[in-house]
């Protein structure tokens, strides 16, 4: 009986190591949202901007639209930044900014200096927003249909192979069903 004792911790470790072992092979980017398939979450929030100006849930309705959620300290979104500004120029949808437990200043003088890519910029200062849409850090970003309906989930930065092989697709094929459906 004592020497099965001895073997306890080296199966503890042995499993351990499994479990270790088989993380190495999971795509962080590819993370499941339990959102998809759902509203975005009800919110009011000041415009980064504008602080008079209040932007809702209501307003990413009626077109198909990415939410992107950046910080002004997130790496990865300063080397996202320069492909959005592409996309926003192309104008195949609007692209809504989430800025991510920030502060308002380094923000808008950053998007100054920078550029802004986004149609509308939502601040939570707080992240409350983030909160709900299960965001796990900058940068994120979702898919939304012309209903509001989040459709996809992208964790991590957007850069040109991502907009042509994974999101391009799928705007596409929202923008046909939402055309379809009397939207644009």
């Amino acid at each position: 009986m004592k020497k099965l004792v001895l073997f306890i911790p080296l199966i503890l470790v042995m499993g351990m190591g499994v479990f270790l072992y088989k993380g190495l092979f999971l795509n962080p980017q590819q993370l499941d949202s339990a959102l998809e398939g759902k509203p975005i979450p009800v919110f009011q929030l000041e415009r980064l901007e504008d602080s008079s100006e209040i932007i809702t849930n209501e307003t990413l309705k009626g077109k198909v639209s990415l939410l992107n959620v950046w910080a002004t300290w997130c790496p990865s979104c300063k080397y996202e930044h320069p492909y959005l500004m592409r996309f926003a120029r192309q104008n195949t949808l609007p692209i809504y900014g989430i800025n991510y437990r920030d502060e308002r200043a380094l923000a808008v003088r950053e998007l100054n200096r920078q550029g802004d890519p986004y149609t509308k910029n939502i601040f939570d200062h707080d992240g409350r927003l983030g909160l709900d849409l299960g965001v796990y850090g900058a940068p994120e970003s979702f898919l939304v249909d012309h209903n509001g309906i989040i459709r996809f989930r992208y964790a991590g930065p957007i850069d040109q192979r991502v907009w042509n092989e994974t999101l391009l697709p799928m705007i596409k094929e929202l923008q046909a069903a939402a055309k379809q459906e009397g939207a644009s």
